[in-house]
């Protein structure tokens, strides 16, 4: 894969902001999203995920807390209406104001030299923010193969991060490369959280207390082996998310799903696929139909934990 050309800032008109606000916002976040927003410290990010009763993912956020009552959510803007509605029918007497506050930030997606030039540790691992002045955050992303990456939150008003304009194109596939599935309509419900690597990307706390789907995910991880998982792919046709992935011995059934997908710089088509693991190993993997564009699979950039 091609990695020179992953250098630079991208404007992101894809992705929304959810603002939770009051003295109950860590609280009522910590009951309802797959993560622990409770103990969610100033330095920190969280990858979290809500899920409804049965378990299935319906909505991804990366959240960070730059006050003590503050918390701001952000996701695939395509999710975020019905999101903020589902969240708000929760809030009862809870002490928190829940909005959309997509209008009042702007958000850029930083790789390669573009971190050290607006003055960013660019070794950081994932998951951790970093403030400039007291209105912007800075949060360390997974690398795209090994390019380092970041999501940069400020108010609209304030000046745009340093740095060359990315081709529109390359942070959506950076995306992809990174390994780390950004829920969008097409895959709603469409997985629990451990179809999509969540576990194993610090997207779920399973010593925290309960929250919509909590049974099913922990029952998940801890009875019985996990079935699906999801890998990197590669093809040379267009790939688009909720498309069926097929195997060669099996005409009828799908044996899993595109989560999410972007045209490559190099030319083709990269994917992250949550497929049957059974599938994987027996190879033979199509887009589409059994006879589809044929997948082939890179490695993941992280180690997949393994299920108890």
């Amino acid at each position: 894969m091609t990695t020179v050309v992953l250098n630079g800032v991208s404007a992101l008109p894809h992705l929304g902001v959810i603002r939770a606000e009051g003295p109950d916002a860590a609280s009522f976040l910590h009951g309802q999203l797959t993560q622990d927003f409770s103990l969610l410290g100033a330095t920190e990010a969280r990858l979290a995920a809500l899920c409804t009763a049965k378990g299935r993912v319906i909505a991804s956020f990366i959240g960070i807390r730059p006050q003590p009552e503050l918390i701001l959510l952000v996701c695939s803007r395509d999710i975020l209406a019905a999101t903020l509605k589902r969240l708000s029918m929760y809030v009862l007497r809870a002490k928190v104001k829940l909005t959309d506050a997509t209008e009042q930030f702007a958000l850029h997606g930083l790789a390669g030299t573009a971190l050290t030039a607006n003055g960013l540790d660019a070794a950081l691992p994932p998951g951790r923010r970093t403030a400039i002045g007291e209105d912007i955050s800075v949060v360390s992303l997974y690398p795209a193969d090994g390019v380092p990456r970041a999501l940069w939150i400020a108010p609209a008003d304030q000046k745009a991060p340093v740095g060359p304009t990315l081709d529109a194109a390359l942070w959506p596939w950076s995306e992809v490369r990174s390994g780390i599935v950004t829920l969008t309509t097409p895959v709603i419900e469409a997985f629990v959280p451990q179809m999509i690597n969540y576990e194993s990307v610090g997207g779920v706390n399973f010593k925290k207390g309960c929250y919509p789907g909590q049974e099913v995910v922990a029952r998940s991880q801890f009875r019985g082996t996990l079935k699906r998982r999801t890998y990197l792919a590669q093809t040379d046709a267009p790939l688009a998310a909720g498309q069926e992935v097929f195997a060669a011995n099996d005409a009828e059934q799908p044996v899993g799903t595109v989560a999410q997908a972007a045209p490559a710089p190099d030319g083709g088509w990269s994917a992250l696929i949550s497929i049957q693991i059974a599938a994987l190993e027996a190879g033979g993997l199509h887009a589409g139909t059994v006879d589809g564009p044929a997948l082939s699979i890179d490695p993941l950039p992280y180690p997949l934990l393994e299920d108890i």
